[in-house]
């Protein structure tokens, strides 16, 4: 009896250390030239996408983790192979992914997910009512935020596959809603700049709880640019990992170095691209997409540990992998490929007119996307980005291949 209880304990313990290595090794390292992602004590960078996956005529509404399993197993063997096959080792993905399929897309493609909890971004229930607008001063928003959060840790932290948490999507740009604000009023006096407040410190403390259940992970904010970085410096001190949504075209000017003399933390670009429709010439510009990307990715490459440069480079996450035929109408015309551009931007110099929104984005996708057969399986048409991509990834941002060494 007594040997039947050691070796069951030995089974235990086994299998305690075994779940344990394979998780607790993803860590942020500050080094002497920067920051570095060290993963399983091998340095990781992060050639990242964002993924998800919506059907022809579908919209936010849908989820593929919903599907019976045959369906997303035959969704997740069509186009995790051919993100492998780019050069792609990170995914972000949208809380609500079961860690069955995290751990599937990460034993069977080698492909990592970052866990995107919105944090109350679109809105979130109270007492039973929809609330669309969050106010994160309220106690019971901080209370449900929190819980969740915490409930996430616990559900993930052994999970294989998991590389970090990530909390928001430009929860800034959302803190706008109570109205305009007068231009000469004092930036600390205004309404947004003290929601702002509440936003990250309430960031700041959802992380604490999120590492003191799992150790094992990292933990991001994203953000919308460099806004209220002042006020992240302040608040957010127990943030691992700064995530930046980012478009400014071409370059991304002087992004890095500002984190680097202001917040000094590790920074990860969790958005930035360019949509492959051309404004100007009403018709498809494949070229200018892998030109935008292209430089995109040399700059956050050449900011990577060691290069001389910033050195606060972990990584990005190119926006996005397959368009969104939803996002200009959300609920009407989704089956149709719209080109109404909803957003001006001068960055973006092939298509910009002042004062004429550029921005079209059911276009943003590396891939096009085609039918969808009976199963509910959709084709996915590479764009010339897609090849860029391929190439620029086989670049090593550390070592012989290093931008130090070039």
């Amino acid at each position: 009896m007594l040997k039947r209880f050691i070796d069951l304990l030995m089974i235990v313990l086994l299998f305690s250390f075994t779940v344990d290595a394979q998780n607790k090794a993803v860590a942020v390292k500050a080094t002497g030239e920067g920051f570095k992602l060290k993963c399983n004590g091998s340095d990781y960078f992060i050639n990242g996408m964002n993924w998800d996956y919506y059907p022809i005529g579908t919209n936010y509404t849908y989820s593929l983790w919903n599907q019976p399993e045959d369906v997303i197993k035959a969704a997740l063997d069509y186009e995790m192979p051919m993100l492998k096959n780019m050069g792609v080792n990170t995914i972000r993905q949208y809380t609500g992914v079961p860690a069955k399929w995290i751990e599937y897309i990460y034993k069977t493609y080698g492909i990592s997910t970052v866990l995107n909890h919105a944090f109350g971004r679109y809105g979130l229930t109270l007492n039973n009512q929809w609330v669309p607008n969050t106010d994160y001063s309220n106690p019971l928003v901080r209370e449900l935020l929190v819980k969740e959060v915490k409930a996430l840790a616990v559900q993930f932290k052994h999970t294989p596959g998991l590389l970090m948490y990530l909390l928001g999507n430009e929860n800034n740009y959302g803190l706008f809603w109570r109205g305009a604000e007068t231009e000469n009023m004092p930036m600390e006096d205004r309404q947004s700049t003290k929601d702002a407040h509440h936003l990250y410190r309430l960031f700041n403390d959802a992380a604490k709880e999120i590492k003191a259940i799992d150790t094992n992970h990292p933990v991001a904010i994203c953000n919308g640019d460099l806004m209220f970085l002042d006020i992240i410096t302040k608040e957010c001190a127990d943030i691992d990992v700064l995530g930046i949504n980012v478009y400014r075209g071409i370059s991304f000017g002087d992004l890095f170095i500002r984190i680097q003399k202001e917040y000094n933390k590790p920074v990860v670009l969790t958005e930035f691209g360019a949509d492959a429709f051309n404004m100007q010439t009403n018709a498809e510009d494949q070229d200018y997409q892998s030109k935008i990307l292209a430089a995109n990715w040399k700059e956050i490459y050449a900011n990577a540990s060691g290069s001389g440069l910033a050195g606060n480079s972990i990584g990005g996450f190119t926006f996005q992998f397959s368009d969104g035929w939803w996002k200009a109408g959300q609920t009407t015309g989704l089956d149709v490929h719209d080109k109404t551009a909803s957003w001006s931007n001068g960055g973006y110099s092939n298509d910009y007119t002042k004062g004429v929104n550029n921005m079209n984005e059911e276009w943003f996708g590396i891939c096009a996307k085609g039918k969808t057969n009976a199963k509910g399986v959709y084709e996915l048409i590479p764009r010339a980005a897609y090849y860029t991509l391929k190439e620029i990834h086989k670049h090593k941002p550390y070592g012989k291949q290093g931008t130090k060494k070039q």
